[in-house]
């Protein structure tokens, strides 16, 4: 028994359980396996449209949110005078926020019987804030506009994941997590790439590149709408209870709550990446290519989250995420040095590799062990704990970062993501031997 099994027992692809239980003794057995087994491999190259349409959902909205975020630090700090502990409450609770909303929008999205109408309402509000940012006259609007945006992106998150659960076929789950989130990651570089080049066209106007920004997320919505459309398996065959009911709750297995449990010390010491945009300003970027750390830190995500979610459907998922978290520590050990920018690339480099082991296969664990009509609750109370862990994460990191400095702040991370790496290495070694 593996600490998070790939696929609960009722899950298992009846293909890939017979492949694994029985040798062809014939010649027509043999023809029949190497058939079967072309099927297989052909069926990784079709993975159905609709994922690859929430792929270009979530692309266009991130295009649209980095170009924001990737100067949200700066503005901040330049044009309202906001401290760092600031920052840091302030992206502690935006991003807690939408994580603590998916609990509710997940939960909901199993009693109904449908995932397609909570994403778009979630899509929908974020797109609606994005003229607020360059709106906003005083502090006050730019964080209202910022927790609206992350409500959005609670209502829409695990219905979204749930939806590309419910699409995928069992075989190609982690190639289906890993697609969707490379297209968003994808989003995430080319974002702040516009924003450099549209902050040096108008000579660092921030509000003309909030504006631009509004445009790409409406095409986002606009896709959902038209190109995504809702399998029939993910209407209930009969009449639920409330999934947060007690004995709802129940039904989902240990190895799920391992997993929870797993992300909820990672997302603890995981820091914002507000921080690497500040740390990297600090080193001597300039503010007008700040967004440059969101490049590259996606880029590298971007380029590692598919082939590793394949990756993991071949040889299973629990190593891939140790030596994820492993690169974690030692990007967060890297970024506590003071050597200049070339050493805080390589961090921020890292951090994105680290990304790109970890973020997809935590949901895919997630779909991995969780019942099909629990799925959005299981990603809601995941991304729960994990909204718990970002608030306080990211509070105490601005706090010692405005007592201690940035090598104390990414030291102490690095030694919180070692001691979690630890545990997770004793839980392996040690779990229990029976059945769930």
């Amino acid at each position: 028994m593996t600490l998070f099994p790939d696929f609960l027992p009722e899950k298992r692809c009846p293909d890939k359980v017979n492949a694994r239980q029985w040798t062809p003794t014939s010649g027509r057995d043999r023809v029949r396996h190497m058939e079967n087994d072309r099927t297989i491999s052909a069926s990784r190259m079709r993975l159905p449209r609709g994922i690859w349409a929430l792929g270009l959902v979530s692309l266009l909205m991130d295009v649209s949110s980095e170009m924001i975020h990737g100067l949200l630090p700066v503005y901040l700090v330049t044009v309202f005078g906001a401290g760092y502990a600031a920052v840091g409450l302030i992206e502690g609770i935006a991003e807690a926020t939408a994580l603590i909303v998916k609990v509710f929008s997940g939960t909901l999205s199993d009693w109904l019987g449908r995932r397609k109408g909570l994403a778009v309402v979630g899509y929908g509000l974020a797109a609606l804030t994005k003229p607020v940012f360059p709106l906003a006259g005083s502090l006050g609007w730019v964080v209202a506009a910022r927790f609206i945006d992350r409500v959005g992106k609670g209502i829409r998150g695990a219905p979204r994941d749930a939806l590309v659960a419910d699409l995928a076929p069992p075989e190609l789950r982690g190639a289906a997590f890993g697609l969707r989130q490379s297209l968003d990651t994808v989003g995430a570089f080319l974002g702040p790439l516009l924003a450099i080049g549209l902050m040096a066209l108008w000579a660092g106007n921030f509000r003309t590149v909030f504006w631009v920004a509004v445009i790409p997320a409406a095409l986002s919505v606009l896709v959902l709408v038209v190109a995504v459309k809702e399998p029939r398996t993910a209407r209930p065959a009969r009449t639920a209870r409330f999934p947060l009911h007690r004995a709802e709750l129940a039904r989902l297995p240990g190895a799920f709550w391992r997993v929870v449990a797993v992300a909820l010390v990672f997302t603890l010491a995981r820091i914002s990446e507000a921080f690497l945009i500040l740390r990297a300003c600090d080193a001597g970027l300039a503010i007008a290519l700040s967004p440059l750390v969101l490049v590259v830190l996606n880029l590298v995500y971007a380029l590692t989250a598919y082939p590793v979610g394949i990756l993991s459907d071949r040889i299973g998922r629990e190593g891939l995420l140790m030596l994820g978290f492993a690169v974690l520590a030692l990007s967060d050990l890297v970024l506590a040095l003071d050597g200049g920018l070339p050493v805080i690339w390589a961090g921020i480099a890292l951090w994105g590799l680290h990304m790109g082991l970890t973020q997809g296969l935590l949901a895919t664990l997630v779909a991995d062990t969780a019942p099909r009509d629990l799925r959005g609750t299981a990603f809601g109370l995941f991304n729960l704990a994990g909204g718990v862990a970002v608030l306080v994460g990211n509070f105490a990191s601005g706090l010692i970062w405005q007592a201690h400095g940035a090598e104390a702040t990414f030291g102490l991370a690095a030694l919180v993501t070692a001691l979690g790496l630890m545990g997770l290495v004793w839980l392996s070694r040690h779990r229990p031997d029976r059945k769930e």
